[in-house]
């Protein structure tokens, strides 16, 4: 099981600035960010490791001061990670999909 991250007790107090940046970056034309994959990017990358004692203003800061690129970077790279579903198939497995075995 994923332990949660500290920070994650602090999200809905965040939200307000969540919604701010999210904002700011539609003005800017990045609208695909939303609040939750803006929350993964903190988390993954800016939060990657925790500090014991955080002080709430800390946090606030990182979020105000999260520039797009940063943001669509990790993004890019995330993407790049993932498995890729327009991978060419061969054609045994294309036939499998059209035409399923009969049990």
């Amino acid at each position: 099981m994923v332990d949660k991250h500290p920070y994650e007790m602090y999200y809905q107090q965040l939200l307000p600035v969540l919604k701010s940046k999210v904002e700011e970056f539609r003005l800017l034309n990045y609208g695909t960010i939303d609040i939750p994959s803006l929350w993964q990017y903190l988390i993954q990358k800016k939060w990657r490791k925790p500090e014991q004692e955080v002080h709430i203003y800390k946090l606030v800061a990182d979020v105000v001061s999260t520039k797009a690129i940063d943001y669509m970077n990790f993004a890019t790279v995330e993407a790049y990670r993932s498995p890729n579903w327009l991978e060419e198939i061969d054609h045994e497995e294309l036939q499998g999909l059209f035409r399923p075995k009969k049990p």
